[in-house]
């Protein structure tokens, strides 16, 4: 097989295995039937175009935290806007995983999602506890949300070092020539 082909290969699957995670990453959260989350900071806000008004009502959405299980456990938050968009929102939400749900004035859902806020850095200084034995657990920086950029420049580098793996091995392949 000529070295030409091989690299090109090589070149073509590094590519694609480096754009799959950036594919991946790019795409927003399945959302239910008609609801759409957001989240600026530490408010929450969702969309929908799936409910109707009954009695001037449009529904009621609730945000509920992981140890929640029910709409009404949530806070609950009525839904305003037109007949084509109806929209609420959450402010002061801290960090955390949430589930927004959405209930329409009919007594139907128009959909459930779950949402991650990830904590505002504000730039302060603290004093940490020091653990008396062992190591302190926690999230660390796995809430850490990169934006495109980031990846693509990841990703560049890891398709980078790969060919230069590949480059190195092929030429450490051939015999020495003088």
């Amino acid at each position: 097989m000529d070295t030409t082909q091989l690299l090109l290969r090589s070149g073509l699957t590094v590519a694609a295995a480096a754009a799959l995670p950036l594919a991946l990453t790019a795409t927003p959260a399945a959302a239910g039937p008609g609801i759409s989350v957001s989240t600026t900071g530490s408010t929450v806000s969702v969309t929908t175009s799936a409910c109707t008004q009954v009695n001037g009502n449009w529904g009621t959405a609730s945000l509920l935290n992981s140890s929640q299980a029910t709409f009404a456990q949530g806070r609950q938050v009525s839904l305003s806007g037109t007949s084509n968009l109806q929209s609420a929102a959450w402010s002061s939400v801290s960090a955390g995983t949430y589930t927004v749900i959405v209930r329409c004035a009919d007594n139907s859902t128009a959909g459930t999602q779950s949402v991650i806020v990830t904590p505002v850095s504000t730039p302060t200084v603290s004093a940490t506890a020091t653990p008396s034995r062992g190591v302190m657990g926690g999230v660390g920086g796995a809430t850490k949300d990169y934006g495109t950029l980031t990846l693509v420049a990841g990703g560049t580098l890891v398709g980078a070092g790969a060919l230069a793996t590949v480059w190195f091995l092929r030429r450490r392949s051939k015999p020495y020539r003088l």
